[in-house]
């Protein structure tokens, strides 16, 4: 995976106030978190919303390992996006923390799955789907895939391509259940007949040739029969 380059600057405040003003002004609160003889440190940051834009739009995404530089000057910091959180309403980076990796101890993270080919079911008129789209893996820093790429060309209908199934690649662990994860499906086609019965479902209308089901008691009644006790005068205690 390519190196991506990040510039930030330190920041004192760490209150609502301060990080409202931040975001108002362009830029992103937030930590990174570092760990240093088995003492865990914290820095407050502020990163810029278009440097944070252009670091997370490469090949690696929001996965990559990231050489971070503070304030211009030291030592860079080789880290990952371990949170960023999102406005619920504009969908914008609100907060981000960074967590500092050693470049020679493996690490948990997720790459991406990248279906290749045409399945022959496809070609027979079934129907291609891929129910999971990322993995997690263990991997050195420095030895991130960038896609899982997963060869489909041989699937017929009815037939599916577990994680069991990917070939092993050198200096990667999945984590994920290998049999239970499926990466990709080929369905049969459905019916036009099938279609306008699942969409007659959905909109409650009654298939042709079926009679509907008129609810029991509601024909002939007045309005106010058959509620029994409901319909008399409230006590005076109410």
């Amino acid at each position: 995976m390519a190196d991506v380059k990040l510039e930030v600057r330190s920041r004192d405040g760490r209150g609502g106030k301060d990080a409202r003003a931040l975001r108002l002004a362009g830029e992103i609160p937030g930590v990174i978190y570092t760990s240093q003889s088995g003492t865990v440190g914290s820095t407050a940051i502020a990163v810029g919303q278009r440097d944070l834009r252009s670091a997370v739009s490469g090949p690696g995404g929001t996965h990559a390992i990231i050489d971070l530089r503070v304030d211009g000057t030291g030592k860079t910091h080789s880290v990952i996006i371990k949170e960023m959180q999102l406005d619920p309403v504009r969908d914008r980076v609100i907060h981000i923390d960074f967590h500092e990796v050693r470049l020679d101890q493996p690490i948990n993270t997720v790459v991406v799955v990248h279906v290749e080919g045409v399945p022959h079911g496809v070609s027979m008129g079934g129907i291609l789907s891929q129910p999971t789209h990322e993995v997690n893996i263990s991997v050195l820093p420095t030895a991130i895939p960038e896609q899982i790429l997963v060869d489909v060309s041989a699937l017929e209908i009815g037939g599916s391509l577990r994680l069991a199934d990917v070939p092993a690649i050198e200096g990667v662990t999945f984590l994920d259940d290998p049999d239970g994860t499926v990466l990709a499906t080929v369905s049969a086609p459905i019916s036009e007949e099938e279609l306008e019965e699942a969409a007659a479902e959905v909109a409650g209308e009654v298939p042709e040739g079926e009679e509907p089901v008129e609810e029991e008691g509601a024909e002939g009644e007045e309005p106010g029969e058959g509620e029994g006790d409901s319909a008399q005068e409230p006590s005076g205690d109410e």
